[in-house]
């Protein structure tokens, strides 16, 4: 059996493999002042909850964008699984060939959403990863990783509304039911919901037109089944597309 670790800003998403089969995913909060105690005592805690044996682990693959993580999940792995974990960069072997100029700046999920989405959806296509910042990630029609676009992910909009302005409330976010808000709360989350889809979507029409071909467009991350609705491009969601691509880095590293 196989740990994967996608280790974001805001969260780990955790998933079990039984070879090529994910048995179960969990979500816990990212927190670089955790101790790798705390972080081992939860993840041994869900293992019991979920009936697993965490001695039949056989390895543990990291991808993290979070260096501050890295040290607690390096002795996690260590001291409660008696592993060696692997840590995904640019330097793995994952079978993607990165057109990039500085590779080394290159995000760890941004490389395993690639590899997940070459092998389940095909070359060219386009990846958008909703989280704490939204990546759009580039596959031109020879497999190859080309680059991309980031930008600040929906909630850290919200967020920076709020902090920013003085008579604005904090609001909780959801789907607006229309495009017109009759209070502030309504207008806000108008705005917020509305003028964010039209971000997504005016990238990825850009990008589209630099390809000069149609590529599949994946959307994946937390947020991705509250702004795939309205967007005129995306077709596909794939919450485990990280994990997926994890799970492929880690057979192609070993191989």
């Amino acid at each position: 059996m196989l740990l994967a670790i996608d280790a974001g800003n805001s969260n780990l998403t955790l998933g079990v493999f039984d070879h090529d089969q994910l048995m179960i995913h969990w979500r816990l909060t990212s927190d670089a002042k955790r101790t790798s105690d705390e972080y081992g005592s939860d993840v041994r805690h869900l293992f019991e909850l979920s009936a697993f044996d965490p001695k039949k682990l056989k390895a543990i693959v990291i991808a993290s964008v979070v260096p501050a993580l890295e040290p607690a999940l390096q002795r996690m792995a260590e001291v409660y699984f008696s592993l060696t974990p692997v840590f995904v960069d640019h330097t793995t072997r994952t079978g993607l060939a990165l057109r990039y100029d500085q590779p080394a700046q290159l995000g760890a999920d941004r490389i395993v959403d690639a590899v997940a989405a070459i092998e389940r959806y095909g070359a060219p296509c386009i990846v958008v990863d909703f989280g704490t910042a939204t990546t759009f990630n580039v596959i031109n029609s020879a497999g190859e990783f080309i680059g991309g676009a980031i930008s600040p992910g929906l909630m850290t909009c919200s967020d920076a509304l709020f902090s920013r302005t003085a008579q604005l409330p904090r609001i909780e976010f959801e789907r607006p039911e229309k495009v017109i808000g009759s209070s502030t709360v309504a207008a806000m989350q108008s705005g917020i919901y509305y003028g964010y889809a039209g971000l997504v979507d005016g990238i990825l029409k850009g990008i589209i037109d630099e390809l000069g071909v149609a590529p599949r467009i994946i959307a994946t991350g937390g947020l991705a089944h509250l702004i795939a609705p309205v967007s005129q491009y995306i077709r596909e969601v794939d919450d485990l597309l990280t994990l997926e691509g994890l799970r492929l880095v880690h057979e192609r590293a070993k191989a």
